[in-house]
Order: structure tokens, then C-alpha cells, then sequence
């Protein structure tokens, strides 16, 4: 079979993957819930030899029906890909989420595109999955369509963390944008992680002596202001040790679109146009405004001593987290 693929129209799916199991869900962050969902989804492929593959629907269905609100989305299309294909999946399918779809009945989801374009042999999915036209198609629907159809159907229940609570990429955001990183990166079994291009700054870093790597990151990053210990993956596959600043560089210039920038810990050369990834290990402090420049450059040399600290023993939190090194085409 040929390599892992993503697919957006499915009159484009590869013969060979018709057949498979069907892992279906919005998915966003892929944390341990979704984890379990698609641990599921493989072990049945596997027993059944045939290819296990994800469905998912972009843009996500909450953005489609809150288009005024900007969804802080965790894993953007490629990200969510890249994961996908780490954890061992075939191919994943981006169904389109627009009016027409949102209007189709439960029915036509099932034999249309279940049954006719992916002939699946069995599908996987949340233990509250709803689909169709004003939700109409629920769990005991789809096992009844499956009974039907002859598709298996396996619903995986709810993964709790260790206070019981209920693991949800809306709790995720939650972390993130209070700046608990260590909660979050624990709700996902993997370290939060952003991809973007580096791109050229006003260059005020170097003049200070710590030069970044900057990246222009969506208004709706769901990730708090401020300083974070972080890995700094490279196109090459070189992992590098970096202090990280998001947010408007208040004592700069405190406007303009938030940026990621990197200070990559004894580094020297050019980065730009790399597409590179950062991942969020610590959150060191909230963003702040200096009197002058002084105090700033101060308080870098603090933020730089303390991120050493925290990365000089650092591990992979998981396997998962070991096997998310980016290469060339980002994620």
C-alpha cells in the first residue's frame, strides 16, 4: 500500500483503502480521549487486516456554526495529520464541513459515505458521536446502521484524567490559555506544539544580544502571553533548546498581531523560511512591561537561566511525544 495520505474529496480515495476501519471524529488536539478512540481503531484493523483510517470533518463543525467566533484550534489540518500518521494510521480524510454537508440526513452520511465511497468494515468513534442534520444520527443509530450495513461499530467511552474529570479539547484550550502547560500537556499525553514558517523581525533581539526565531502564529492560538521553556524542532530533524516569547512585545512596541519568538539556546545561523515547530515544556511567566530596555535584558538573562534549568534533564513525556520530530514539509 502506498505511503500515508490525506485526503480531502473522496472521489480521490486510493483503491486500496476502501475496506478499512473508520476512526470518525472532529479530533482537534488528538489528546488521550481521542488517543483511546484511535488506539481502537487500529487493533481492530490490525485483527481485521485491513487499513484503519480517520475521518474528520474541516473546518471544524463549531466554527461552521459560531463562524463569528474564531475557534482556538490545537491542531490545525497538518499538525492533526502529522499525528495521525505518527500514531500509525493509513490516511486521514478532511470531509469538507460546508452548508450542503451540514444539511445531509443521518441516512445519506451513512450509505453514502460510509457504505458506498468507503465500504468500511467497521467504525470507531466517541461514545456521544452525533451526525446528520440537526444531529439526528446518535450512537444507537449507527449501531442499528451497522447491524444494517454489516459494518462493526465500536463506541469508546469517555477517557478521565486523574481527579476523574473528563478529558476535552475545550478543557485543553482552557489550560493553555491560562497558561497551565503542564495541565494541558497532560490532558494531551503529548507537548503542545505549533508549526509556522520563521519569518524576519525588526531584528531589536539581535541587538540585544538574544536574536529569535520568529513565527507568526493565528490570532486565536489558544496559548497564554507570556515566556515558556520550549524545544525548538528544525526542518533537519534537529532538536534544539530555546526560550520562547508570545505575546505584542508590550515594552516595544504593544501592538500588532502576537508572535512567537524564540531565542534558540547556542545557536548560531539563518533560519528563515525554515519551517520549524516549537514545543511548550514549561510556562515560565505571564508577559510583562518593562521601563526600558535595561530592566528587559535583565529579565532575559533570568528567563534564560531559568529555561536551561528546566530543559537539562527534560524527556518525551510519552511515545507519542518522542515520535512528534517534524521534517521538512512542517506539520
Amino acid at each position: 500500500m502506498a505511503g500515508f495520505v490525506r485526503i480531502q474529496d473522496l472521489t480521490d480515495l486510493p483503491k486500496g483503502f476502501h475496506g478499512g476501519v473508520i476512526a470518525i471524529g472532529n479530533f482537534d488536539g488528538l489528546h488521550r480521549g481521542h488517543q483511546a478512540v484511535l488506539k481502537t481503531a487500529l487493533d481492530l484493523a490490525a485483527q481485521m487486516n485491513v487499513p484503519a483510517l480517520v475521518l474528520t470533518f474541516e473546518p471544524h463543525p463549531r466554527s461552521f456554526f459560531q463562524s463569528k467566533i474564531k475557534l482556538p484550534r490545537i491542531t490545525p489540518p497538518r499538525m492533526k495529520a502529522r499525528i495521525v500518521e505518527s500514531i500509525g494510521f493509513a490516511a486521514i480524510i478532511e470531509l469538507p464541513f460546508t452548508k450542503e454537508f451540514s444539511e445531509q440526513s443521518a441516512d445519506t452520511f451513512i450509505n453514502d459515505i460510509l457504505v458506498a465511497r468507503l465500504g468500511a468494515k467497521a467504525v470507531v468513534t466517541g461514545f456521544d458521536f452525533h451526525f446528520g442534520k440537526d444531529r439526528q444520527g446518535g450512537p444507537a443509530y449507527l449501531m442499528q446502521a451497522g447491524e444494517q450495513n454489516g459494518f462493526q461499530v465500536k463506541l469508546v467511552d469517555a477517557q478521565r484524567d486523574h481527579t476523574s474529570e473528563v478529558i476535552s479539547s475545550s478543557r485543553i484550550r482552557q489550560e493553555l490559555a491560562e497558561g497551565d502547560v503542564d495541565a494541558a500537556n497532560a490532558l494531551l499525553g503529548y507537548r503542545y506544539r505549533v508549526t509556522s514558517p520563521i519569518i524576519a523581525g525588526e531584528q531589536l533581539g539581535r541587538t540585544l544580544g538574544y536574536p529569535t526565531a520568529n513565527m507568526s502564529l493565528p490570532a486565536e492560538t489558544p496559548l497564554a502571553h507570556g515566556i515558556y521553556a520550549v524545544r525548538f524542532h528544525r526542518e533537519d530533524g534537529t532538536i534544539l533548546d530555546g526560550v520562547a516569547s508570545f505575546g505584542r512585545r508590550p515594552t516595544v512596541t504593544d501592538k500588532g498581531a502576537p508572535l512567537l519568538e524564540t531565542y534558540v539556546l547556542d545557536f548560531k545561523g539563518d533560519l528563515y523560511d525554515e519551517v520549524c515547530t516549537v514545543s511548550i515544556v514549561k510556562f515560565l511567566r505571564g508577559e510583562e512591561k518593562f521601563h526600558g530596555l535595561d530592566p528587559l535584558i535583565e529579565q532575559m538573562k533570568i528567563d534564560e537561566k531559568n529555561a536551561r534549568n528546566v530543559l537539562a534533564d527534560i524527556e518525551p513525556i510519552s511515545p507519542l511525544d518522542a515520535q512528534l520530530t517534524f521534517g521538512k514539509d512542517g506539520a
